[in-house]
This record gives C-alpha cells, sequence and structure tokens, in this order.
C-alpha cells in the first residue's frame, strides 16, 4: 500500500490541528448571516461559506459575494470552477477579504454545476483538479483544501478517490474532505444525491490510512455530536451540513466537547441579545429580518414551545418593517428548561 506525503504549509500545521469540527458549506443556506449566527453557539466551529463560482467573483458583484463580518472566523471560502486561471484570480480577489481557508468544490451534483463542468463531475478529471489546486496553491496564502465525493454514477470509487487524491495531493492540496457518498450525475436531483446513495464512511476511514500524512475530513449524514466524536477516531476532521442547520443547537457543546472549553450550559439569552442587536444592524444598513430569521428556525427543535418560536419566526419576520422585537417574542415562546440534555447528543 502506497503512503503519500504532502509538503503541508506552516500555515496549514497551525490550522489544521486535529481535530476540526465544522459547518459545511450549503448553497442559498450557508451565507454571512447563517454564519454569524452559527458563530454565536460556537466559537471554534470551522464556518464555511456557500459555492461561489470563480466567474462570479470575477465578473460580478465581488463586495457582495465576498464579504463577511469579522466575527466569523475561523471561516472558509468554497469557490466553483474547472478553469485554473479563473480559479487562481478568484483566489487574488479574494485575499484582501482575509478567509483562513479556500475550498474547491468537487462534490456538488447539481445540474447546473454540471453545465458549468465543475463540482461532482470533476471527479471524472482528476487531472484538472490537480491543475486547479496548483494554480490555486501558487497564489494563496492560506491553505487550498478539496471537498470531494467517493466518486460517481459507475465509478469505482476504491480507484477513483484514491487516484483523486493522489493527484491533488501531489499538487499541494493541504486537506480533503470526503462526503461519504457516491454522486449520481443522471437521475437523482440534489436533494436525492443528499440521502439515496449509499453511505460508505470505511473507504473514508481506508483513504486515512492509505495517507496518513494528509488532513482528512468525513462529511455525509452525521447527525450528532457523539457520531462525530466516534468519526474522530479514525479521520482528522468531521462536518456537519444540514444536521448543523435544522437544528443549530447541536453546535452549543461543539467548544466543549471538541476543542477544550470549559462545559457551560448555553446561554440563550445572551444569544438573542447578540442576534437583536446584529438584526439592527443588519436593517439600518437596508436589509430585512427575514434575511437572518430563516436561518434561525429550527434552533430549538425538541424543545417545548420550539412549535411557536418556528411560527413567530417564520410569519413575523417576513412582515413589512419586521423588527428585532420578534426575536425577541420567538424566544420568549420556548421553555429552555432541559435545554443541555437536549443539545448534547
Amino acid at each position: 500500500m502506497t503512503t503519500v506525503k504532502t509538503a503541508a504549509s506552516a500555515s496549514n500545521q497551525r490550522y489544521f490541528r486535529a481535530p476540526v469540527f465544522a459547518v459545511a458549506p450549503m448553497i442559498d443556506w450557508s451565507d454571512t448571516h447563517c454564519r454569524y449566527f452559527h458563530r454565536q453557539i460556537s466559537r471554534n466551529a470551522l464556518l464555511y461559506t456557500e459555492m461561489v463560482v470563480a466567474d462570479a467573483i470575477i465578473h460580478g458583484p465581488r463586495d457582495r459575494l465576498l464579504s463577511f463580518n469579522g466575527e466569523e472566523h475561523p471561516v472558509a471560502l468554497q469557490l466553483g470552477g474547472s478553469d485554473p486561471a479563473k480559479l487562481a484570480e478568484a483566489v487574488r480577489i479574494a485575499e484582501p477579504y482575509g478567509y483562513d481557508e479556500i475550498n474547491l468544490n468537487v462534490g456538488c451534483p447539481s445540474d447546473r454545476v454540471q453545465s458549468g463542468t465543475f463540482g461532482a463531475c470533476l471527479m471524472l478529471t482528476p487531472e484538472t483538479v490537480a491543475d486547479c489546486i496548483a494554480a490555486m496553491k501558487k497564489v494563496a496564502n492560506v491553505p487550498v483544501t478539496v471537498k470531494c465525493r467517493i466518486g460517481v454514477d459507475e465509478q469505482d470509487p476504491e480507484a477513483a478517490l484514491p487516484t483523486l487524491m493522489t493527484r491533488v495531493i501531489d499538487a499541494g492540496a493541504d486537506a480533503i474532505w470526503i462526503h461519504a457518498r457516491k454522486a449520481w450525475l443522471k437521475g437523482l436531483s440534489p436533494k436525492e444525491n443528499r440521502e439515496i446513495p449509499l453511505l460508505d464512511y470505511d473507504i473514508v476511514y481506508r483513504m486515512k490510512q492509505r495517507f496518513p500524512e494528509v488532513f482528512i475530513g468525513i462529511n455525509g449524514g452525521i447527525r450528532t455530536l457523539d457520531e462525530a466524536e466516534a468519526h474522530l477516531a479514525h479521520v482528522n476532521g468531521v462536518m456537519l451540513g444540514r444536521a448543523a442547520y435544522q437544528n443549530a443547537a447541536v453546535l452549543a457543546d461543539v467548544d466543549h466537547r471538541f476543542y477544550g472549553a470549559p462545559a457551560a450550559e448555553p446561554d440563550w439569552n445572551e444569544l438573542r441579545d447578540r442576534m437583536m442587536a446584529y438584526a439592527i444592524s443588519h436593517i439600518a444598513n437596508g436589509g430585512r429580518l427575514q434575511h437572518i430569521a430563516r436561518h434561525m428556525v429550527g434552533l430549538f427543535t425538541g424543545l417545548p414551545g420550539a412549535r411557536r418560536y418556528r411560527q413567530i419566526l417564520s410569519t413575523d419576520a417576513a412582515k413589512p418593517n419586521a423588527g428585532p422585537e420578534v426575536i425577541a417574542a420567538a424566544f420568549a415562546a420556548v421553555d429552555f428548561a432541559g435545554t443541555t440534555e437536549a443539545v448534547s447528543a
């Protein structure tokens, strides 16, 4: 069995000290308001942007696409693209914004992404992915990473995944995040691609054994912190997506369980006050409360009063001129007794 070593940069050695707990890039979900909200619950979780296409950064509204609140750190920018020169230019443009990591999307299965010849379909051309990583590394001042699937369509993951990994490691990739499912580019919708292909965590574990010097993180179907902790016995990092978004309270114990912070009861009143202050600022700058509140709806899933909490944020926050008092009313509907037990699993 071949072992491949990567010439990790000094920043990689500092930044990717295991374990790493991350919240996944999610199109239409993990925007700056979502990340700010998640950061108020966990100070250490690595947060990812939704995928931003390199062409959009080069030709589109850069500030709108790349600006973020300084409190979001550590935050990683996920790029989409397949042209090494364009990706390198996007990295140059993004550099002044101060992201902590640049990630290349090699896992999204949507038709829109396939039509641009990037995302999961790049699993079929590992040499292109390697060229992209090499070009990005030449201009990046932070770690450059890859997020991929274990294979696509009729590929044999036992051959396709290590081939891709070897190529991108040789090109200088600092870390590889693996969604432990195939992507079916024909016949399954993006939603179905998150649920139907069988999970294969064991192949990710085997890749860590095969490439022991490489930071490898795992993603896909992970629902609880207990499951996350079990995966960390085999890999360097664990990434939650929908589970963290749909029930953000799961993040409340991340700092204690994975980063050595003292155990403490979540201060939901402080969270309420922080999000109200954030909403005031956003609204004063021309935004709407709904831009923020939509990410908070799933916070108290399973607690008494959660249904009313969701109703308030879903309906009242969408009204014209809705203000931060809507957040206060939603929090007032929740019975916080037993919150620790609800979020610790």
